[in-house]
């Protein structure tokens, strides 16, 4: 079993070395490099593109539990105070992945060397970020030779203080989608307005519009977002832009509502085609669905930490974030929760600084769980 001080130098090396979906090629290999130092008395080991599978036989191997961790970064330029910050640069693990491979390997750890009683499938999943692995996952002949009879992930809640564990039956993060929209027109010379079709413009008119769709469309009793993160557009001040990209992401709580927004959006960029004469293509790039708790194995999972003294249990409410776990919950019952890791800045943030006390304490309840199994 990895002690606190070998878990902490792993989080370390792997926050060093973070890469987008299926680039996560050091990644795999320090991955492997770690699981093939346990003893293998017990352990399958297989790869899928930068995935990892390793199953840990049970000693009653009728029922199989998966625990998934995923594994890319995010483009993001670090700025944390760490001495051991991010060796790519214009990458960072921001969103806690680090955190969460180092958890997975410290739980199958502890069952390489102490046999679980069901069987344990762990599995390192690339791409959660996008354009995302989990769906294509489930087709695999590994997830059908050792298909789990129910699944576990957690991610990482800079709001929560170390020690504490959210989580509820249901819906527990959003349906989300990606949105690109490109506008095309005609470019020309800032002195003669009258013979181009200024895109920069156009982009500009619709991405007011677009701050109506929830406003205005959606039962102010549901919920769903539409939230605008980056334009481009133009290469010099006095030239008339001929084409314009916006990039966005869309949240909510219903396929329903994902659908109507999508429409809403649709109807809107044709009429910016008419209204400025100009050509739109909208792509969606990665859509996750929601991620939806299984009652009777979420409810389990409470019960568990209502007996244990040091974990502080919390009853969250849902959010607005996405994950693409939820594909795995659609086909196999289990949870997803939030662990509390006390940090003043929010997922995807170049300063965020997760305190390293939380790695042992969810090694320690998600063995403690599993033994229960």
């Amino acid at each position: 079993m990895l002690d606190e001080k070998e878990l902490i130098q792993i989080r370390r090396e792997l926050h060093q070395i973070p890469e987008l979906g299926f680039q996560e090629v050091k990644t795999q290999q320090f991955l492997l490099e770690q699981i093939h130092q346990l003893p293998q008395t017990f352990l399958t080991i297989e790869t899928w593109r930068t995935g990892v599978f390793v199953h840990v036989l049970g000693k009653n191997a009728n029922r199989t539990i998966a625990y998934r961790a995923d594994m890319d970064g995010l483009p993001i330029e670090e700025q944390t105070t760490y001495e051991f910050k991010s060796k790519h640069v214009g990458h960072m693990h921001a969103c806690g992945h680090d955190l969460h491979m180092t958890i997975a390997l410290g739980v199958l750890a502890y069952f390489a060397v102490n046999q679980p009683s069901c069987n344990l499938l762990f599995i390192f999943q690339p791409a959660e970020e996008g354009p995302g692995a989990a769906k294509e996952m489930l087709q695999l002949p590994q997830l059908q030779k050792w298909k789990p009879n129910s699944i576990i992930a957690l991610h990482i809640a800079p709001d929560y203080p170390v020690g504490s564990i959210a989580i509820k039956p249901g819906l527990l993060f959003a349906n989300t989608s990606e949105l690109f929209i490109t506008l095309s027109g005609k470019g020309g010379h800032a002195a003669y307005p009258h013979t181009a079709n200024d895109m920069v413009v156009a982009s500009s008119h619709l991405v007011t519009q677009l701050q109506s769709v929830v406003a205005r469309n959606i039962d102010p009793l549901d919920a769903g977002v539409v939230t605008i993160g980056v334009i481009k557009g133009g290469t010099k001040q006095n030239i008339i832009a001929e084409q314009a990209v916006i990039e966005g992401t869309i949240r909510t709580r219903s396929i329903e509502t994902m659908n109507r927004i999508k429409e809403r959006i649709e109807a809107l960029v044709q009429g910016i085609e008419a209204g400025f004469e100009c050509q739109a293509v909208i792509d969606y790039g990665a859509n996750y669905c929601q991620v939806y708790n299984d009652e009777h194995e979420t409810n389990l999972f409470m019960d568990y930490l209502q007996t244990k003294d040091d974990v502080n249990l919390i009853v969250c409410s849902e959010a607005m974030t996405g994950e693409d776990f939820g594909y795995f919950l659609e086909e196999i019952p289990g949870f997803m929760f939030w662990l509390g890791v006390d940090t003043p800045y929010g997922l995807h943030d170049a300063r965020i600084e997760p305190s390293e006390e939380a790695i042992s304490f969810a090694v320690k309840t998600i063995i403690g769980y599993l033994n229960q199994n």
